[in-house]
């Protein structure tokens, strides 16, 4: 890490709906963290009014008139020398530009070139997957961390994963986990970024399928019963309610994770479903009706331009242009539960099925715009703080594959976001 910079954090796309509230973040966790109150930040965005418009919010939420003076660097994406400036003048990046399958790869390959770490809270497997292939190699040899999903995509079901993995003496061989979100009276409702990224990935689905053949992986190897896969809406007897298959980058990422720390650490590879609750029958009709819409206008672009244009009318509401309110946002949490089964201490995996059981959760704030900036900061502090318990190489790495020796989890703990064990067998 380029230590002599001016700056350890810049926030780029800082004056964005999700960019703000890392701002937020940022700033709150800097002023309130022992040992961080001389953390050196910026933001960073096109637009130097927007920019300060951001600093003048977070000045007032946190009752900090000091944070208006914090430094706004001017990079467009568009003038490549005013990204490379940007990249020269931080340790790391905290990329909140998206989509980006539009405008993540050129940050990612101006950080590599100039040595600056950089981590983003993408939820887009092509993006994500894409920057791997391409460079990882690459960062490897200028020792560069690139991490993507470091939001909420996707880093309380990865390291989730790895919780409940460690906290399960014994082997852990196959992990479900379902999210549900906690609402108030005027419901839950996001911002028509993540609508648009969802739009432009179902929509170029079978391109991502060419793109995993050309890493050319054998499969993992399978310890224990191999687990079953819900391709649609069932019944789940383990949170009785109806659940389908969570449609973000959870289970690309932990599959990618739990491939690296085979290979790379010799770990026993842990199977994974990623699943949504959804409730009852009612709810479970609902969305057989909006998913069958959603799937029909992205094949064509004419009902693609459409669903963007009118985010609110086609999502029933949930993302609009505005985002969400503030009550909204203070009204509503998640909760992700984690069922896992393998083989007790001592037992062989190679003989007879899993043996034993443990469920644990992560629970947490509103996940968009409180949970996702908790996440990303905390991963920034981590490789700012932890150089050690990092992998020795760079490279392109998922959360789970680049912090499974640190001390992140209980960061997380202590910021708000809970990692809990609900059962495990009985020594």
């Amino acid at each position: 890490m380029a230590a002599n910079r001016p700056y350890q954090f810049i926030v780029f796309g800082a004056s964005g709906f999700t960019g703000q509230y890392v701002v937020e973040e940022v700033a709150r966790v800097a002023s309130a963290t022992v040992g961080l109150q001389d953390l050196t930040w910026a933001i960073a965005g096109r637009n130097r009014s927007k920019l300060e418009q951001a600093l003048e919010r977070a000045a007032v939420a946190l009752g900090t008139p000091e944070i208006k003076s914090k430094e706004c660097i001017i990079c467009d994406l568009n003038d490549l020398s005013t990204l490379t400036a940007m990249c020269q003048q931080g340790s790391i990046i905290l990329n909140c530009v998206g989509p980006y399958r539009f405008f993540g790869e050129m940050v990612v390959k101006a950080c590599i070139e100039n040595g600056t770490h950089c981590i983003d809270i993408s939820g887009e497997p092509q993006f994500l997957e894409t920057m791997q292939l391409k460079y990882d190699a690459t960062a490897a040899e200028k020792g560069v961390y690139v991490v993507g999903s470091c939001g909420f995509d996707s880093i309380p079901a990865d390291m989730g994963v790895l919780f409940t993995r460690d906290q399960l003496k014994g082997t852990l061989t196959a992990v479900d986990s379902f999210v549900m979100l906690k609402t108030g009276p005027q419901g839950a409702r996001f911002h028509d970024g993540t609508w648009k990224s969802a739009i432009h990935g179902m929509s170029d689905r079978s391109n991502l399928k060419k793109l995993r053949r050309q890493f050319e992986f054998k499969p993992l190897p399978v310890i224990g019963t191999k687990l079953k896969r819900r391709g649609g809406a069932f019944y789940s007897n383990k949170i009785n309610q109806y659940a389908i298959p969570f449609l973000g980058s959870d289970a690309s990422v932990v599959k990618r994770t739990q491939r690296y720390l085979y290979e790379n650490l010799q770990e026993s590879p842990v199977q994974y479903g990623a699943y949504a609750s959804l409730g009852g029958i009612g709810s479970v009709i609902l969305m057989i009706v909006t998913g069958f819409f959603f799937w029909c206008f992205t094949k064509c672009n004419f009902g693609r331009k459409l669903m963007i244009k009118y985010p609110a009318f086609f999502s029933c509401g949930y993302f609009t242009k505005n985002g969400p309110t503030k009550a909204q946002i203070e009204e509503t949490s998640f909760t992700m539960t984690f069922f896992g089964e393998g083989y007790q201490e001592g037992q062989d995996p190679k003989k007879g099925n899993p043996s034993v059981k443990i469920c644990t959760q992560v629970m947490g704030p509103e996940p968009g715009y409180v949970a996702t900036p908790m996440a990303m900061v905390q991963a920034a502090i981590t490789i700012l703080w932890e150089q050690k318990l990092l992998p020795k190489r760079g490279g392109v790495f998922t959360p789970g594959a680049i912090f499974s020796k640190t001390t992140l989890t209980e960061r997380l703990n202590k910021r708000g976001i809970e990692f809990t064990v609900i059962s495990r067998p009985e020594a």
